[in-house]
C-alpha cells in the first residue's frame, strides 16, 4: 500500500539523516568492502512515488534518447522507479523551470541539452542563470551536430547545398529543433558565414519534429544532432552533408567533417546532462552521480549508445559545471552576434 504523504515526508526525512551519519562515519573509517555495500544499500530510492526524469523537450531529440537510456539503468542501479517525463515548450524553459521549482529531495531530475545554456542569453531578462539555478549531476551523452537534406535536393555537399541556397534564398529553408540549442546556432551561423540572410530558419519543437519536416520535404536543409538521422542515413532516405564535429562518425565514414566541407571552426556538439533542483543533499546527488557514470561505463549500455549516434560522456557534476563556465560566454557571443532574441 502506498505510504501517506507525511508517512512518505518523514521516511525521506529519516533517511537523509542516515545517509549524513553513514557518509560522517565513512570519511573517519578505515575503508572496508562492507562501506561499499552500505552506500548502495541506503542509496536505493524508496518506492513510495516515482522519481521523475523531466525531459524540457519533445520526444525524437537528444534529451529524451538521452533520457530513455539513463532512466532504466538508475531505476536498475538505485531501486525504486524512474520514470521519464516530457515537458516541452518555451524553448526548453518550462520543463527546466519546473525542475527548477521541485523540491530537492531526490525525486525529480532534469536530462538537459547544450540549450540549457544558451536560452538565457535569448531573452531579456533572462529566465534562470545557468550557472546557478540548476544542480549538475553528471554528464552523460552528446552527439555532433549535422546537415542533411534529401537525396532529392540534389546537391552531393554542403557547399553545393550554400549554393542552390543563395541562387533563390526566397525558397530555400533550413530546419531545426528550438531556439537556443546548438542546432539551431549552427544555423544561424552557417547564415551569418555565407550571406544567407533572406534563407528562413523554421524552428520545430524538438529534433524529431525537425527531421520529420526535411523527410516531408517542408525544408530543405535540416540543422539536427546525429542520433535521430543516423538510421535515416544508413537507409537512404537522408543524404548526410556534414558532421559539426572534430572527426568524421565511425558508422558514416563518407561524410566529411565542417572543415573538410570548407567550414574552418565550425564544431557544435549537442551535450546531454543530469541536473537536480539546488539543495538536492550531496549524499543524494553522489549517489545519482556514481550510478549515471557507472551506467554509462557498462560496455552492453555504451555500444547502444554509440550505435544509436551518441557519444558516451560520463563525466561528474563538477567537470560538468566546467563545461558550463566555458559555453555560457561562448554562445552568448554567438546569440549576440547573429541578433538572435525571442520575445
Amino acid at each position: 500500500m502506498m505510504a501517506s504523504q507525511d508517512g512518505g515526508a518523514t521516511f525521506r526525512s529519516a533517511r537523509r539523516r542516515t545517509l549524513k551519519l553513514l557518509a560522517t562515519a565513512a570519511a573517519g573509517a578505515v575503508a572496508s568492502p562492507f562501506v561499499g555495500r552500505i552506500d548502495r544499500a541506503f542509496a536505493a530510492w524508496p518506492a513510495d512515488r516515482p522519481v521523475r526524469v523531466v525531459v524540457p523537450n519533445s520526444p525524437g531529440g537528444p534529451s529524451d534518447l538521452t533520457a530513455r537510456f539513463i532512466a532504466p539503468a538508475l531505476q536498475e542501479i538505485l531501486g525504486g522507479r524512474f520514470i521519464v517525463e516530457n515537458r516541452p515548450g518555451g524553448s526548453g524553459n518550462i520543463g527546466t523551470q519546473t525542475v527548477m521549482r521541485a523540491e530537492p529531495d531526490g525525486y525529480t531530475f532534469a536530462v538537459v541539452t547544450s540549450g540549457y545554456a544558451i536560452n538565457p542569453s535569448l531573452r531579456d531578462p533572462p529566465p534562470y542563470d545557468p550557472l546557478r539555478d540548476l544542480l549538475p549531476v553528471a554528464e552523460l551523452i552528446s552527439s555532433p551536430s549535422m546537415f542533411v537534406c534529401r537525396p532529392e535536393l540534389g546537391v552531393a555537399t554542403l557547399k553545393e547545398a550554400v549554393a542552390l541556397a543563395r541562387a533563390d534564398q526566397s525558397k530555400f529553408n533550413i530546419g531545426t529543433p528550438p531556439i537556443g540549442s546548438t542546432l539551431h546556432l549552427g544555423a544561424e551561423l552557417l547564415k551569418l558565414r555565407e550571406n544567407l540572410g533572406k534563407v528562413a530558419v523554421v524552428v520545430y519543437n524538438g529534433g524529431g519534429q525537425a527531421v520529420l519536416g526535411v523527410l516531408a520535404g517542408n525544408v530543405e536543409l535540416c540543422s539536427s544532432s546525429l542520433a535521430p538521422v543516423l538510421s535515416h542515413i544508413q537507409e537512404g532516405k537522408l543524404k548526410g552533408l556534414a558532421i559539426l564535429g572534430e572527426e568524421r562518425w565511425p558508422d558514416l565514414p563518407d561524410v566529411p567533417t565542417a572543415r573538410e566541407a570548407g567550414l574552418a571552426d565550425f564544431n557544435f556538439e549537442t551535450c546531454t546532462a543530469l541536473m537536480a533542483p539546488v539543495g538536492l543533499p550531496e549524499e543524494i546527488r553522489r549517489a545519482a552521480e556514481k550510478a549515471a557514470i557507472d551506467a554509462l561505463n557498462q560496455a552492453d549500455l555504451r555500444a547502444r549508445v554509440m550505435k544509436a549516434g551518441f557519444s558516451v560522456r560520463a563525466r561528474t557534476g563538477a567537470e560538468h559545471m566546467a563545461r558550463l563556465q566555458r559555453e555560457v560566454p561562448m554562445f552568448r557571443e554567438i546569440v549576440r552576434s547573429a541578433g538572435i532574441k525571442v520575445n
